[in-house]
């Protein structure tokens, strides 16, 4: 752990579960050499989320946590979960810890990028024709939508969610979305279900409305989120900026992971209004193969490149992590066992490291 500086960029670690500890512990590595290289001083500060601190505390989000996430410039999450934890209640739950951290600091913004490497081109289950161009970022609400609407109930016989959305929390993703198609190739394609869905009609006219006063520049098209998940896989290079409400974006953002061919290599950063962001993997905790010293720690790392972007304001520190991972990806040769190769966590580690 690097030691405290008063200008250091302080990074809260919450390993989790599964292989979340390993991950996390190769990301951490990373990024402490990336900023050694660029002479910037970092304090990581350790704390607990999901199973590991319903064992410690009682608890998938402690107050205790919570209270490090205020402290830090950015957070650096490994993974949630495993069935150790699959009977308990549902507040003991470690997955309540994700949804909790999320809404409390606010981080109503998931930016998923999905951008294939070419030299795994092969392991994607689309032909390489259909992988050329393609570079799409998912904006997912994160923080409102079915997965926290009110009410909900769970009977013997029957079951009900709430979809629900207010203008306010359209208006802040959507602007999330249109401001990163300037920078990029100045088009969204919005995801709704407004043929069926009332909060979908809502979500349509509020996104439309916001473009067509603030955003006239940017190219907007709209989409039913079941054609769109023909279309991902029909012409993935068609899409740039994907802007979708909490469930869409969750399901539509784990489909395109096939366009790179494992979730293995997919980051995810979690923003709110300020600085402060949440960076994770998209994967999950995968417990069967924890502590077997064989999980890919790339989308971690990944993740911490879009951290230095987001949160740090170390726009070269992180494009320096993803030019290391590229370098190491290229010739094919130093893959983890998700990827069809045989090298374990550290060394692919080490490699990345060394390509810095």
């Amino acid at each position: 752990m690097s030691a405290v500086q008063s200008n250091a960029k302080r990074i809260l670690l919450l390993p989790g579960d599964g292989i979340g500890p390993e991950i996390v512990e190769s990301a951490s590595h990373v990024l402490q050499a990336a900023a050694k290289k660029h002479s910037i001083d970092i304090a990581l500060v350790d704390g607990l989320i999901g199973g590991a601190a319903i064992d410690a505390l009682g608890d998938p989000f402690p107050d205790e946590t919570l209270a490090a996430c205020r402290s830090v410039d950015a957070i650096l999450l490994g993974a949630v979960g495993g069935p150790k934890w699959d009977s308990n209640v549902e507040a003991l739950r470690p997955e309540k810890g994700l949804l909790r951290i999320r809404k409390t600091l606010d981080l109503f913004a998931n930016l998923r990028p999905v951008k294939p490497f070419s030299a795994l081109s092969h392991l994607s289950t689309l032909r390489p024709d259909k992988l050329a161009g393609v570079d799409i970022l998912f904006v997912r609400e994160l923080t409102s939508g079915i997965y926290f609407g009110e009410p909900r109930q769970l009977k013997a016989d029957e079951a009900s969610d709430t979809m629900r959305y207010s203008r306010d929390e359209i208006s802040r993703v959507a602007q999330v979305a249109f401001k990163a198609a300037k920078k990029r190739r100045s088009l969204v394609t919005s995801i709704d279900k407004a043929n069926v869905l009332a909060s979908s009609k809502l979500w349509r006219e509020e996104v439309t409305r916001l473009h067509d006063e603030d955003y006239r520049d940017i190219c907007l098209e709209h989409q039913l989120v079941d054609s769109a998940a023909m279309r991902i896989v029909q012409e993935p290079a068609a899409f740039d900026v994907v802007l979708c409400p909490n469930m869409f974006g969750d399901i539509l953002s784990d489909e395109a992971s096939v366009l790179s061919g494992t979730l293995g290599l997919l980051p995810s950063a979690s923003l709110g209004l300020g600085t402060l962001g949440l960076y994770e993997p998209i994967h999950g905790s995968a417990p069967d193969i924890a502590g077997h010293g064989v999980a890919n720690p790339l989308a971690t790392i990944l993740s911490t490149a879009m951290m230095c972007r987001h949160s740090l304001d170390l726009e070269a520190v992180g494009a320096d992590i993803e030019h290391a991972v590229e370098k190491v990806l290229h010739p094919g040769t130093l893959l983890s066992p998700d990827l069809g190769g045989t090298a374990k966590t550290t060394e692919i580690t080490a490699a990345v490291i060394n390509a810095l």
